[in-house]
């Protein structure tokens, strides 16, 4: 199981990651190996997915440099290239509100489609409408604070879990990260676990809580 992580990139070293299997950071100056996170949020998202998926193979892939913003160009080219290279599941911890980039997003996630990759991503959040979680093609995440943190569900085509990261020693957990960036993460991890246990080619649908 390949599973590009899009976000502000990987601390490696960090205990909960525990490394990956590579990666590339995006920009619009171009392409570079580096992809050493300096933010945070796309360590914290890596760890929920590998605490999910501990035997998945994790690459990520670096939009977010100096702070958690990007292009949608930038974002377009991330999932063009998970895509390319057999990235199974794509975690989006991110999404824009901007309809004007809807057709940008809806050709990327078709051409991703075709490889046989599968986005997951924010569908909405406090009522906003995010893209490109709320488009077809696209596994579609909303928050559930009530859900329990390895597991996570669906209904009406939504899929559903808690916004928190990873626990972290002596730091509560108000004080810590938290939304739904996370939710995406736990959906992602638990996917990909139901997907490698249970099915060989086509990824299966959530279809109530994992235990």
């Amino acid at each position: 199981m390949r599973i590009a992580i899009v976000d502000s990139g990987v601390n490696e070293r960090h205990p909960h990651v525990q490394g990956v299997a590579g990666g590339v950071g995006l920009s619009e100056d171009g392409e570079s190996t580096e992809y050493v996170d300096r933010l945070g949020h796309g360590t914290a998202v890596t760890a929920v997915i590998r605490a999910l998926a501990p035997e998945a193979e994790l690459f990520a892939v670096k939009v977010f440099h100096d702070k958690l913003a990007t292009n949608v160009e930038t974002l377009v080219r991330a999932i063009d290239w998970s895509a390319a290279n057999g990235m199974q599941i794509v975690n989006l911890s991110l999404g824009t509100p901007n309809t004007d980039h809807q057709d940008l997003l809806c050709e990327a996630i078709e051409r991703a489609a075709a490889r046989g990759t599968r986005i997951v991503a924010a569908k909405e959040d406090r009522g906003v409408r995010w893209l490109p979680g709320s488009l077809p093609g696209v596994v579609p995440v909303m928050l559930d604070w009530d859900c329990p943190w390895d597991q996570c569900h669906q209904r009406d085509g939504v899929y559903y879990a808690c916004g928190h990261p990873r626990p972290i020693e002596g730091v509560p957990v108000e004080r810590n990260l938290r939304g739904v960036s996370f939710a995406v993460a736990h959906v992602t991890g638990v996917m990909a676990a139901l997907w490698r246990a249970t099915y060989s080619i086509q990824p299966p649908p959530i279809t109530k809580s994992a235990s």
